[in-house]
């Protein structure tokens, strides 16, 4: 009775509101403009053709599995680094980014291979040769932006669990705009530069990926605290004990994201077998998405960190609060962003594509009903997210890795294949399964942390 009292005190329910939104807007800020890159870069596929955007499409979502997993793997150090400054230990902290830097440069390695020769997989799975061809191009630029942008989410995720968020939120602005100007000028060849098409728009985002990764590090050699780290030296050197506690509980987070993102590419490619327009208006829905789902996301950054400082400081109980409120602050957050999506679907579809050319009209009609299936999801993957973050803080990370294997791929992926493609739903019935698989990761989410809290 009295840890709940002490849980609900208003006091303290304001102080973490303000604590985790002090953290939560600066790194939304951050996935924002991070998301932009992709966003604009999508933008200027639709303008420049139908088969370019349905390409570069798949494309920008397949070097997003490949990030965002390996970003997973890393993000051990983020709960880490929290619980340790939440102790004052320095000596850790020092000791788990040199060996984070270290582990970022084994994964960058084989990884940006892979991307580099993707296309291989990308006709074995059945994909128009436009499609490959042009998402070829896309990627065999892209690939040369993986490690800057490993290395900036790594920085990032250590920076932010040190409560230094603003820095981090005006650099990632800063390569936004950098990635914006260079797609209109490279991309559709401006001031005397010739028109590069796709590559254009790859050389601009891996232009703008170096920019925020060299900024970052340098904020962090000039900052009046965090110099004093010896994050960068020896960093060759193996400790194999800090290397076992990072992928103890980053292969999991690594795992988990390539589950639930590996959901969304398994589908956008199983929508270009339906059709190229099939396959467009996926991504006008799936691009438009990933911008309102950037801020549960930061959100779940937060609760992660929030959630390991509570754990370092002051125990279990400020823990649970700060994993709730987060979550709640999510829900929230959600239902205004799904009543938008319902509201003013031709509005954004029209964003991408001209609504008004007859060519489209198909493309306005699928992408209509994809945007309604997806803004109803959308109110429970938000807070499905955070509260993930918040059992990532209480370093509970092979439990929820089986969790999400289960919801997203024994769900909703079987789900909406049978919708997909044993009804007429079509492209709309992938959606509808994977909507259901997310529903159920948010239940066992929920379920997982409630559990845990209680027992401990």
């Amino acid at each position: 009775m009295n840890n709940s009292r002490s849980i609900l005190t208003r006091s303290l329910l304001y102080s973490e509101v303000t604590a985790f939104l002090k953290l939560a807007m600066p790194l939304a800020g951050v996935q924002l403009s991070q998301a932009a890159i992709g966003f604009v870069d999508t933008l200027m596929m639709g303008r420049i053709g139908l088969e370019t955007l349905a390409a570069g499409g798949l494309a920008a979502l397949t070097f997003s599995v490949f990030l965002y997993t390996s970003s997973g793997i890393l993000m051990g150090v983020s709960p880490i680094v929290a619980t340790a400054y939440g102790a004052g230990n320095k000596p850790e902290i020092e000791r788990v980014v040199q060996q984070g830097c270290l582990l970022a440069l084994c994964i960058a390695i084989p990884i940006s291979f892979g991307i580099a020769n993707f296309d291989v997989l990308m006709r074995q799975l059945g994909q128009a040769e436009t499609t490959v061809v042009l998402g070829n191009t896309y990627l065999d630029i892209m690939v040369w932006g993986f490690f800057p942008a490993l290395g900036f989410a790594l920085l990032r995720s250590v920076v932010a669990a040190m409560s230094h968020t603003r820095i981090i939120m005006a650099i990632a602005i800063g390569g936004t705009i950098i990635n914006i100007i260079g797609d209109y000028v490279l991309g559709f060849g401006k001031f005397g530069f010739p028109q590069l098409g796709i590559a254009g728009l790859a050389l601009a985002s891996i232009l703008a990926i170096w920019v925020m990764f060299l900024a970052l590090v340098g904020y962090i050699l000039t900052q009046k605290e965090l110099k004093t780290y010896r994050f960068f030296r020896q960093i060759y050197r193996v400790d194999r004990q800090t290397i076992a506690s990072l992928l103890r509980v980053g292969i999991p987070i690594g795992v988990a994201t390539a589950l639930e993102i590996g959901l969304f590419a398994i589908v956008t490619y199983l929508m270009g077998s339906l059709g190229t327009e099939v396959l467009a208006a996926h991504q006008i829905v799936l691009q438009t998405i990933a911008i309102t789902f950037m801020v549960p996301l930061a959100m779940s950054y937060a609760a992660t960190i929030r959630v390991g400082q509570e754990i370092g400081q002051n125990g279990l109980i400020g823990a649970t609060r700060a994993g709730y409120i987060g979550a709640a602050i999510g829900l929230g957050f959600m239902i205004l962003m799904a009543a938008i999506l319902l509201i003013f679907p031709r509005q954004i579809i029209g964003i991408f594509i001209d609504i008004s050319d007859p060519r489209n009209t198909n493309v306005v009609t699928l992408a209509t009903g994809l945007m309604t299936i997806a803004a109803i999801s959308q109110i429970l993957d938000g807070p499905q997210k955070i509260i993930m973050g918040a059992l990532y803080g209480l370093q509970d990370t092979r439990i929820p890795m089986i969790l999400s294997f289960l919801a997203f791929w024994g769900i909703g992926l079987a789900s909406g294949y049978w919708l997909g493609f044993h009804t007429s739903l079509g492209g709309n019935g992938l959606w509808i399964g994977q909507s259901i698989g997310i529903a159920i990761s948010a239940v066992m989410f929920f379920w997982r942390f409630h559990h845990l809290v209680r027992v401990k």
